[in-house]
C-alpha cells in the first residue's frame, strides 16, 4: 500500500474508514467525490474528522477528468448496492484504464445476476488493460472462511450460512434496498414479487440487466467459483421482517412504527452439478435495542462443522478488506475479476 495513489468516489459513512485506512497504511487519497452538495467542498480531512488534508471534495461529474489528470493506481467506489446503479462509474475507470474496487454487493459476482453489464464492463477494462472487483465483508466472513472449512473437509453435501447486519450502518441506499420503511403491501409489490416467477423467466429478466438480487445470490455465485462447483438451479426468497415496536432510523429519516417493514430476510438456494447444495441467508434490517449482527455457518459432511461469530465490527470489517485487496486488484489480471480468483486475503503489514 505504501506510495499507492487512491481515489474515493463517494465520501459518506464508509469512506470514513477506507480513506483512513489507506493512508494509516501508507497510501494516499489524491482525489474524492460525491454528489452531495453538503459534502462538495469539505476537505477528506473534515470528512475522517481528522486535520485538513489540502483534498476537498469535488463533484462526481468530474470524475473522468480528475482521473485522466491524477492518474491513481486504484479508486475506491463506496455507494451503491447494485451494478447498474455503478454503470457510470466503472465504465468510466475503465475507459480510463484506472483499477477500481466497489463495496457494491452485486459486484462481488455479477455475472450470475447481470451478465450483460458484467461483460461489457470486462470488455473495456480488458482493452485499457484495468482491473475491476467488488470486495467487502462478504470476502471474508461470507467468501473465504467458509471455503477454508470446506477445505478443511473430507467431503461435504452442504453449505448453509446466515448473516445478520443493520441497515443503519450502511446509508441510505442499502436500507432501501432492504425495504426498510415500506408497509407489507408496498414490500409485497416492489420486492418479493421479483422473485415470484419461473426459472426461465428469471433467465430472461438476468439477461436483460433488471434481475433485483439479494447479497447471497452474488456469494453462491462466488462459493461455486472458488469452489470450483458447477451451478444447476439458483433461487431466491425475500421475506420482510417486522417489529412490534417503533424505531427511529437516522439513516431513513423517518420513524419505522410496528407493523411496518424493517428490513428483509433473503434465502438463496443453490444447487450444483457435483450434488453440494449451498443454503445461504442474509437479514438486514433496522435493529431494535436488542438485535446485533451475527454470521453464523455450517458445512454438512464429514465432519459437520459449524462457525459462529456474534457482533462483528460489519462496517469496520468491510473497509479493511477494501483496502487490504487493493494490492491484489493492481496485481490482478485485467477485467472484471471477481476477488474468488485472487487468492486469499493478506493483512497489509503496517
Amino acid at each position: 500500500m505504501k506510495g499507492l495513489n487512491i481515489f474515493q468516489y463517494g465520501v459518506g459513512k464508509m469512506s470514513v474508514y477506507t480513506m483512513r485506512y489507506v493512508i494509516e497504511n501508507g497510501g494516499k487519497i489524491v482525489g474524492a467525490v460525491d454528489i452531495n452538495p453538503n459534502v462538495i467542498g469539505k476537505d477528506i480531512g473534515e470528512i475522517m474528522q481528522l486535520e485538513k488534508t489540502g483534498i476537498t471534495v469535488q463533484n462526481a461529474d468530474k470524475t473522468e477528468e480528475l482521473l485522466k489528470s491524477l492518474k491513481p493506481d486504484c479508486v475506491i467506489i463506496t455507494t451503491m448496492s447494485l451494478l447498474s446503479d455503478l454503470e457510470n462509474v466503472l465504465m468510466t475507470c475503465a475507459k480510463c484504464g484506472v483499477n477500481a474496487i466497489t463495496t457494491c454487493e452485486e459486484a462481488f459476482f455479477s455475472m450470475n445476476s447481470n451478465p450483460t453489464l458484467t461483460t461489457k464492463i470486462d470488455k473495456l477494462a480488458k482493452e485499457n488493460n484495468c482491473t475491476i472487483t467488488g470486495s467487502g465483508y462478504q470476502d471474508a466472513f461470507w467468501g473465504n472462511l467458509i471455503t477454508t472449512l470446506v477445505g478443511a473437509s473430507h467431503n461435504i453435501t452442504k453449505i448453509k450460512g446466515s448473516s445478520s447486519y443493520n441497515v443503519e450502518d450502511y446509508g441510505l441506499a442499502l436500507a432501501k434496498a432492504h425495504g426498510a420503511g415500506l408497509t407489507k403491501e408496498e414490500f409485497e409489490r416492489e420486492v418479493a414479487s421479483v422473485d415470484d416467477i419461473s426459472n426461465e423467466e428469471r433467465k430472461k429478466v438476468i439477461e436483460s440487466g433488471k434481475y433485483t438480487p439479494s447479497y447471497m445470490w452474488n456469494v453462491n455465485g462466488w462459493l461455486c467459483d472458488k469452489l470450483g462447483l458447477t451451478v444447476v438451479s439458483q433461487k431466491q426468497k425475500c421475506v420482510p421482517q417486522f417489529n412490534d415496536y417503533d424505531i427511529e432510523s437516522s439513516t431513513l429519516g423517518m420513524t419505522v412504527k410496528a407493523g411496518m417493514v424493517t428490513g428483509m430476510s433473503a434465502v438463496v438456494t443453490t444447487e450444483t452439478k457435483e450434488g453440494i447444495t449451498l443454503e445461504t441467508e442474509c437479514i438486514g434490517k433496522v435493529y431494535n435495542k436488542d438485535e446485533f449482527d451475527r454470521n453464523q455457518w455450517t458445512v454438512y459432511g464429514e465432519p459437520n462443522t459449524t462457525l459462529t461469530i456474534e457482533k462483528p465490527a460489519t462496517v469496520e470489517l468491510t473497509c479493511a478488506t477494501i483496502v487490504n485487496r487493493i494490492p491484489d486488484v493492481i496485481k490482478a489480471a485485467p477485467g472484471f475479476i471477481p476477488t474468488s480468483r485472487m487468492g486469499e486475503l493478506k493483512y497489509i503489514e503496517k
